[in-house]
């Protein structure tokens, strides 16, 4: 039986944001250049640990080193060098333009920090999921507390030890552990919390948040549909399928593609393409690959295992499905034609598995995601039908939708990712970060000249016409009730 002490989270949560209240109080974080020196601590902290970094990720996914150095470390150096190209751009006011009902005035949109904010990570992206945020809370002038997924405990190890030596502790702190951990800093006041994973642990989150009135924003998943057209390049789509489904982590990332949608009469084509450069990018036996990461733990191989083995499903694999258990591996597994009530297609996959669901014309695919009723976090089409093209970002609601290729979308700060609905609330990425962790103080500035006596009391049948043609706007309006105003003075 575990003792009193057992339960209790090993750090005092309170004591940890109020250091962090205190340094952001002190306007510690506002200036431009404590903002900008711990941008450029966190890229030096990149380039002189990179091979630290990819081994953890190594010893916590096997994932492959160009995933690590490319979609993991360069990724977030790419959001570093960004904000400190940008940033004092985004810390300027912005002008706003005022009306006749303030006239004389001027005003502006200040962004200012909205204080001490938390980030809780995923284990699938455990450093681009970690650092990423941090890097808009940081450039939005916050105090942040950091903490990593226990599920990934090399990498969440590795950026407590890191973060301690390159950033200032008195403001940023990591924070490890797993649910005790996560729970005593759930229990604090904080001024903003960002959450990636899933809709379960989503729902605890934003329900501990509610207390003390604390916006969130939630990365979650969903099941990310692909619709595959005929009259295609079938090589470029099936590959571009394949580097978004297992070459993102084998599977295990919330954008991957989580099933295919093609007419019935292209169906073979499509699956004897991926059988093809499946075998090419991966050798006759894909457990042997060292270029596919591995199931993170027997808890998620167990799950996805489950996926499989459902009666309903098992008889539907056509290509791949074998298993190493001892090694957590699983190897490109497509069914087709699955039922749409089996588990595997009502869960999230999150793994190395893709369906392929058949529809009599490839416009039926939208009726297929809609009736889901709920809305992923990334959809994606593959067609040269410009008609097709428009209806499918005019009809399919998703976080972000990308046509003739998958996943890229994420490599492109100019547009925010999030989801919406069930996928999540709330986007960064880029200037949307920097804005997710800003307040837009709106602030108005007036003389003394031009006071409006009509404002004041007593009230008038012409102070309310005149009042009513300056919100209308209408200087013909304005002049109509002055007159009005005049005549009945006469």
């Amino acid at each position: 039986m575990a003792s009193e002490g057992e339960k209790k989270a090993v750090f005092d949560a309170e004591s940890v944001v109020k250091e962090l209240r205190d340094s952001f109080a002190a306007g510690t974080t506002k200036s431009y250049k404590w903002r900008s020196t711990q941008l450029n601590a966190m890229l030096k902290m990149m380039e002189e640990n990179e091979p630290l970094i990819v081994a953890a990720l190594r010893d916590d996914l096997s994932k492959p080193e160009l995933e690590s150095s490319i979609y993991e470390i360069a990724m977030v150096k790419s959001s570093c060098r960004m904000a400190l190209k940008k940033m004092k751009q985004w810390m300027m006011p912005e002008k706003a333009k005022t009306s006749l009902i303030t006239f004389p005035s001027s005003a502006e949109i200040v962004p200012e920090p909205l204080g001490v904010v938390l980030v809780i990570s995923a284990w699938n992206y455990p450093f681009l999921l970690s650092l990423d945020p941090v890097v808009g809370a940081i450039a939005a002038g916050n105090a942040v507390v950091l903490k990593p997924s226990e599920i990934s405990p090399a990498t969440s190890s590795l950026l407590a030890r890191l973060a301690a030596d390159y950033l200032d502790h008195s403001c940023i702190k990591v924070i490890e552990g797993a649910v005790l951990e996560t729970a005593a800093l759930l229990e604090q006041k904080w001024d903003k919390i960002l959450y990636t994973g899933n809709g379960r642990i989503a729902r605890t989150v934003m329900a501990a948040a509610a207390k003390h009135l604390t916006p969130v924003v939630l990365e979650l998943g969903g099941k990310c549909p692909v619709i595959v057209d005929s009259d295609i390049n079938l090589q470029v789509a099936t590959r571009r399928i394949i580097a978004g489904k297992w070459g993102c982590n084998n599977g295990q990332a919330c954008v991957s593609p989580d099933y295919i949608i093609t007419p019935k009469n292209y169906a073979q084509k499509l699956i004897d393409s991926l059988k093809c450069e499946l075998e090419r990018f991966y050798g006759k036996n894909p457990l042997e690959s060292k270029d596919l990461s591995r199931i993170v733990n027997s808890s998620h191989f167990a799950r996805l295992s489950k996926l499989l083995d459902e009666d309903k499903v098992s008889s539907k694999i056509i290509h791949g499905g074998e298993r190493d258990k001892a090694n957590l591996k699983i190897a490109p597994t497509i069914l087709l034609d699955v039922p749409q009530d089996s588990l595997i297609m009502t869960e999230e996959i999150f793994g190395p598995l893709l369906p392929i669901i058949l529809v009599d014309k490839v416009e039926d695919s939208f009726d297929v995601i809609n009736s889901s009723g709920t809305r992923p976090l990334a959809a994606y089409l593959f067609t040269n039908d410009k008609k097709l093209k428009k209806k499918f970002i005019a009809t399919v609601s998703a976080g972000g939708l990308v046509v003739n290729d998958t996943t890229v979308h994420l490599a492109e700060p100019a547009l925010p990712f999030g989801g919406v609905g069930d996928s999540g609330t709330g986007a960064y990425h880029g200037k949307f970060s920097f804005d997710t962790f800003s307040h837009k103080k709106a602030v108005l500035c007036r003389g003394f000249a031009g006071d409006a006596f009509v404002r004041y009391p007593p009230y008038s049948r012409g102070k309310i016409r005149l009042l009513k043609a300056l919100f209308d706007g209408s200087f013909l309006g304005i002049i109509r009730a002055l007159a009005g105003w005049s005549n009945s003075k006469s």
